[in-house]
């Protein structure tokens, strides 16, 4: 008894260790999850722009978050993580601003309150990067490297469940206050994550050598890719769930968002610790198979109710997919070399988003919004049979 009450408590100690650095991973995704529902009926209506520039407006962050993504993990490496993590949440901060000055030109100059979202979503891609890979490898040097699964976890809950309540609040605060709101809310919050972030003290961990960029990459390119094929079904629901369901004539998109991340947050909770137990290879290949069923269930949706199963099928999905790849390619470095290998694996997500909105944008005229589902549901199967082959070749004798 005595044994099992240290042990709760250790794990209590543990996970308050993490959450008191991975919390400025929420402050980050808040940020990004509050314009989510808003942002791409603003410009294709109020905007008047087509679905492709709507696409292309959400997907310019995550080619800031691309281009940015290295080069913020070999920073925390180097500087320390909570310096990276102070820049990304300046970086937030700024999205705020420029968003703000964004939505007073709607009416008045039109194009040039598109370029002001798009470099707002340019600081909030830059953001984003920053605060999250610092606030994971600040987690990381706080707690011993088995329990490297648990931080990413705990990264991902912080992630997911930020976007599911940044959807509807940014929502809720354009019906019953403003469009300025969402905007003037990503500027307080990162002003409070800012604070508490600078207030806390950092932790570095000797940094002798500087491994290449390429290096790198050839060690986690493979976990890289099956994550970049994963996040399509994430991809098309964050950017197009919304005009999806206007074109149904369904009401509450925002709540389809809410239901992607509760199927993830509640996967994340319960069955975290199978990634430690079956290795991150099996737990990604089965992600992988639930996540295209629920893309499939969206596909063939008749009713609204289909849709949100098939979303909460997508979110507990691709729950584990990070985590358990994450895992497997941070093994492949040394300890002095994680925040650089993350930084790359990470890219592969931010190259998969990038182009997904676009990507998108072009196929729905030529297949229509339904079927962009269904091509969804048949790139996730590729996962599959990518991570089948992987699982069958980490079972070969040595």
């Amino acid at each position: 008894m005595d044994t099992q009450i240290a042990s709760n408590t250790s794990k209590y100690e543990l996970n308050k260790k993490i959450l008191s650095v991975v919390i400025f991973t929420f402050f980050a995704y808040l940020s990004v999850g509050l314009p989510l529902a808003i942002l791409p009926q603003l410009v294709s209506q109020q905007l008047q722009y087509s679905s492709f520039i709507a696409g292309g407006i959400i997907s310019v962050q995550y080619l800031a978050t691309l281009l940015t993504r290295p080069k913020a993990g070999q920073l925390a490496d180097m500087l320390g993580a909570r310096k990276v993590v102070l820049i990304g949440l300046g970086c937030c901060g700024m999205s705020g601003i420029f968003s703000i000055i964004a939505v007073f030109c709607i009416d008045k100059q039109p194009a040039l309150s598109l370029i002001l979202f798009a470099l707002g979503r340019l600081c909030l891609g830059a953001g984003e990067s920053f605060a999250s890979t610092g606030s994971t490898l600040w987690g990381m040097n706080l707690v011993d490297r088995t329990e490297t699964s648990r931080v990413i976890s705990w990264n991902g809950v912080a992630t997911y469940s930020a976007m599911a309540f940044g959807a509807p609040l940014g929502v809720y605060l354009n019906g019953h206050f403003s469009t300025y709101a969402f905007a003037v809310t990503t500027l307080v919050l990162a002003v409070i994550g800012f604070l508490l972030a600078y207030r806390k003290p950092t932790i570095r961990v000797k940094v002798d050598t500087k491994i290449a960029f390429l290096k790198v990459a050839s060690k986690v390119w493979v976990f890289g890719a099956a994550l970049a094929l994963g996040t399509v079904g994430f991809g098309v629901i964050s950017t197009f769930i919304t005009l999806y369901f206007n074109e149904r004539g369904w009401p509450n998109a925002a709540y389809a968002l809410s239901v992607f991340s509760i199927g993830f947050v509640f996967i994340r909770l319960i069955l975290g610790k199978m990634i430690p137990k079956f290795g991150g290879i099996k737990v990604s290949l089965f992600s992988f198979v639930v996540e295209a069923i629920g893309l499939f269930f969206i596909w063939g949706s008749t009713h609204i109710s289909m849709a949100y199963i098939g979303a909460f099928l997508v979110g507990a999905g691709f729950s584990l997919v990070f985590p358990a790849l994450g895992v497997e390619a941070v093994k492949q470095v040394e300890t002095k070399n994680r925040g650089s290998a993350l930084g790359v694996y990470n890219a592969f997500l931010d190259i998969a988003l990038m182009f997904i909105g676009p990507f998108a944008g072009l196929l729905i005229p030529l297949i229509g919004m339904q079927d962009l589902y269904g091509v969804a549901g048949v790139i996730t199967v590729l996962a599959v049979i990518l991570m089948y082959f992987l699982n069958k070749n980490a079972q070969k004798p040595i």
